[in-house]
């Protein structure tokens, strides 16, 4: 119950605002006036704070103000903290202003209420009285509030740099940046589901930006953190793209301080002629090719893969880095290797005029075609030659005389082929295109890759590599990843005749093919046509093929191998999971980059044929554009036959949303000459 003339404090918005009480407003409410003349109608328990005196006139508001702010220092408060906790004493307005001013006048009196009532950290509400708060709870609550200051410094920070930089100016972003970025790159990455989202969207709109996923990214693109073309897929994926310092510390370590040679001394085969064949980018050269001539006039094929393994040990840092990452991924706008470059371009490839380690695979095949003996051996090599595969195409159809070893591994190769397929190894020939993209990123070349002589010459080669080391490995029941492929169930003949020979029958066998398989237990590989099959050939890039290497050379010294077939099968497992993901990159990344080309080439006209329906009925089928070797849906209004030619363009790309729509282009017709 209150009086008339009494002056209450009272509570607009939060903030307290004093006013005198006029007269009831109801059953139980007062009617107060304000400093400014504005009445309101207030219920007892909106009022928190009650001045002494009864005679108050709104006018006096004014005055009785300043004489509070008088006494309002938040410094006082802090002392009287210190005497009431030693003291182990409670307070209240009257008794704090008797402590701090020695009197008790409503404005002291107010003063200390508002003190009191305004405080975060010394006191404690309980009641009508002030408890003052434990020492831990005050320096508790001061590093909440220099944490609270340092984040609101840092985000006024933050927005003013963002605001430079979307003005075109430079700036340099601070370390504390690093979190309210790397929460827009995750609400530009996965959308609703990222866990900061709120963090983004409290940034896009303090930046008046789009609150989206699609806004974030927009934004990261302006800001400069992201490339207009950022590849999104890779990071998605959390793959690494870049090693440690104490993985670079460690390669650098293991090419000044070489570890002994486990599998010395080694055979020396430096005598022979090694070709190495690759495309001319490539960098982790990891197989080479020889041919021995024996003495009772037969021919011996040695296939020399890398041997990374050399400069490893199963289970130190390289060896689980390379575990980590399973794979070289290979993209468009570059590699992303396995190993550090140090080790992966350097000492471990088969680099062309040194001596080389290497697992060199000998080979003696039967006039058909089939295996008739083998033997495998750690080895020195010195790579004679390093070709590109245009380079080994022309000397082949040159048939140069200084290099009739060459010609004999091709021939051997047609023989190898010819023999597998016999076994019911089952050939596809559907066009393999390489992408790639200028640094700038403003260039992009796409070049389809000829299925050459020298190409198959190397593939049939490391196919009988394959099968060499999966032939060793279920010979003496030794635990290595094999890969099998169950038989699928094709299209019958009269079926498959019914369709065009090439691309369009090769799609439809292609459909039918089953996964492949990686397990400890030897099995038929259909696409090969080999009744055992191992990889091994690429240790430097794929992780299976360095289990594989481990494996083989510790069985090869007599050793035990340094992987129980538990082990191996989990490695082999993660490294087959990983292996998928980094394939999806791969093909998600080259797809970005093949519909960001025809962007940039929507007038032009592609050659195209149909391969197959994908719903005939709404006439939209799988074509492929001859040029580019890039299988993309059309939709036709018109009756086309399959392996029908026909001429297309872009009607609209983008790569971004993954979307590509061509229309069957007509020829324009010359204009007639007058």
């Amino acid at each position: 119950m209150v009086d008339k003339g009494t002056l209450v404090e009272f509570r607009v918005q939060g903030s307290p605002r004093l006013g005198v009480v006029e007269r009831p407003g109801g059953k139980k409410a007062w009617v107060v006036i304000d400093q400014g003349g504005q009445a309101h109608t207030l219920h007892p328990r909106d009022i928190t704070y009650e001045v002494a005196g009864s005679d108050w006139q709104s006018s006096d508001i004014s005055t009785f103000l300043q004489d509070v702010d008088n006494y309002i220092d938040p410094s006082h408060l802090e002392i009287a903290w210190e005497l009431l906790h030693e003291a182990g004493e409670s307070t209240d307005p009257a008794s704090l202003a008797l402590l701090l001013f020695s009197d008790q006048s409503p404005p002291s009196s107010y003063a200390a209420h508002r003190l009191l009532s305004d405080d975060k950290l010394f006191f404690k509400q309980k009641g009508n009285r002030y408890e003052p708060r434990s020492q831990a709870q005050v320096e508790e609550r001061l590093h909440q509030i220099h944490q609270e200051t340092k984040r609101q410094q840092e985000w006024n920070d933050f927005l003013q740099r963002a605001r430079q930089c979307l003005g075109a100016e430079a700036v340099v972003w601070h370390k504390s940046d690093r979190p309210r970025l790397d929460a827009l790159e995750r609400f530009a990455l996965f959308g609703e589901e990222a866990h900061q989202r709120s963090a983004a969207v409290e940034i896009l709109q303090a930046l008046n930006q789009d609150t989206t996923p699609a806004g974030a990214f927009e934004l990261l693109v302006s800001l400069g953190v992201w490339s207009p073309h950022e590849n999104l897929p890779l990071r998605r994926s959390q793959m690494p793209t870049q090693f440690s310092e104490e993985i670079l510390t460690m390669a650098t370590r293991r090419l000044s301080n070489v570890p002994p040679d486990p599998d010395g001394p080694r055979l020396d085969l430096t005598h022979l002629k090694v070709y190495t064949i690759d495309d001319e980018n490539t960098s982790e050269i990891d197989d080479g090719l020889s041919l021995e001539s024996l003495a009772d006039g037969r021919q011996r094929l040695w296939i020399h893969i890398a041997d990374p393994t050399r400069w490893l040990e199963p289970g130190d840092a390289l060896d689980l880095e390379a575990r980590r990452r399973c794979t070289t991924l290979y993209l468009p706008t570059g590699m992303i290797p396995m190993f550090p470059a140090e080790l992966a371009t350097g000492p471990m490839s088969l680099l062309q005029g040194q001596v080389c380690c290497a697992l060199s695979f000998a080979v003696l095949l039967n006039q058909a075609g089939g295996l008739v003996d083998y033997s495998i051996h750690p080895t020195l090599i010195k790579p004679t030659y390093r070709l590109t595969y245009e380079d080994a195409d022309e000397m082949l159809d040159l048939a140069l005389q200084d290099e009739p070893e060459l010609a004999a591994i091709a021939q051997w190769a047609k023989q190898r082929q010819a023999w597998r397929l016999a076994q019911g190894a089952i050939a596809i020939q559907m066009p393999e295109s390489a992408i790639r993209v200028s640094e700038t990123e403003d260039e992009i070349t796409i070049d389809v890759l000829d299925d050459s002589p020298a190409r198959q010459m190397v593939a049939e080669m490391m196919i009988l590599a394959g099968e060499v080391a999966a032939c060793y490995g279920e010979t003496h029941a030794l635990p290595i990843p094999f890969r099998s492929q169950p038989q699928p169930e094709l299209p019958s003949d009269e079926e498959l005749l019914q369709l065009p020979s090439g691309w369009v029958r090769d799609c439809a066998i292609r459909r039918c093919m089953p996964r492949s398989e990686v397990s400890l237990v030897p099995n038929r590989h259909a696409t090969l046509g080999l009744d055992h099959y191992s990889q091994v050939t690429s240790p430097i890039r794929r992780y299976t093929d360095l289990l594989a290497h481990f494996q083989i050379k510790a069985h090869l010294r007599g050793d035990s191998p340094p992987f129980s077939p538990a082990e191996l099968t989990e490695l082999t497992q993660g490294a087959m999971t990983a292996a998928y993901e980094a394939t999806m990159v791969e093909r998600q990344t080259k797809r970005y980059w093949a519909l960001e080309y025809l962007r940039r080439r929507q007038d032009q006209i592609w050659s195209a044929m149909l391969l197959r329906w994908l719903r005939q009925h709404e006439g939209l089928g799988l074509i492929m554009l001859e040029e580019l070797g890039l299988e993309l849906p059309l939709r036709v209004d018109r009756t086309l036959e399959l392996g029908e030619h026909l001429k297309v363009r872009v009607a609209r790309a983008n790569p971004r949303q993954d979307v590509v729509q061509l229309e069957e282009a007509t020829e324009v017709a010359a204009p007639p000459v007058v």
